[in-house]
This record gives C-alpha cells, structure tokens and sequence, in this order.
C-alpha cells in the first residue's frame, strides 16, 4: 500500500510540475487552440452608475471552444466581456472583429489593449503579462 501511495505521489508531483512549465508566459493567443492569460496593469468601466478604474487591476483572457471567441474576465468589479470575435493578423496579433476608432480590442502574448464601447458602457485596459 505503501509503495502505490508514494507512486501516486511521484505521479500528482510530476503532473504538477508538467503543467506549470506548460503555462509560460511565452503562450501565444493567436496561436494556441486553447488559450488563459492573465494581463496586468490599468482597467477601468464607465457607465451611468459606475466610474472604476485601477491602475493595479487585471483582466483574465480566455480563448473559448469557438476558436475564434474570447472572454475578459476584469478585476475590481469590472463586468466581463464575452464572446468577443478576432480576426488574426501578422503572425502572433488578435484584433476584434469590427474595430472602429471607438470599439478596439487587441492582444498578443504581451499585451492587451482595450477601448470597448457599448450601449453607453466603456471599458478599458491598457496590460501586459
């Protein structure tokens, strides 16, 4: 009993440290079928009830089973956006789908900028990882 506990150990130890080698800041969204980084820096949200924004705050991306749609999950009570449609462009850039001078998301595996208006909400995000 003894020695499949201590197997089952060296095998959680060994799982463990895979995974974390496997989640490297080097991951590239535009690249990976599956993609969850953590980007820090400025966030803020604008609307008629609410006025945040931290200089110390961070956003939470996910690429999401579509392949194409991606999820911001943003700190300090910042409401997510989800479901948000990129198009790739160069090698390792993500730009939203129908950016205006108004509407711009764009990430790589450095960083995330963000100036997403909607239904007279706004949200912003200028990060790095």
């Amino acid at each position: 009993m003894k020695k499949v506990i201590r197997i089952l150990g060296l095998f959680l130890l060994m799982f463990f440290v895979v995974t974390a080698v496997s989640c490297s800041d080097d991951d590239d969204p535009a690249n990976n079928d599956f993609f969850a980084g953590t980007y820090k820096g400025s966030v803020s949200y604008n609307d008629s009830d609410n006025n945040i924004q931290s200089d110390d705050g961070s956003v939470f991306v996910t690429k999401i089973a579509s392949g194409t749609k991606y999820n911001f999950a943003f700190s300090n009570g910042i409401p997510d956006l989800n479901g948000i449609e990129f198009n790739k462009e160069g090698d390792n850039v993500l730009v939203m789908v129908g950016s205006t001078a108004t509407s711009y998301i764009r990430i790589d595996n450095n960083e995330l900028k963000i100036l997403y208006i909607k239904d007279g909400r706004t949200w912003t995000a200028n990060c790095t990882r």
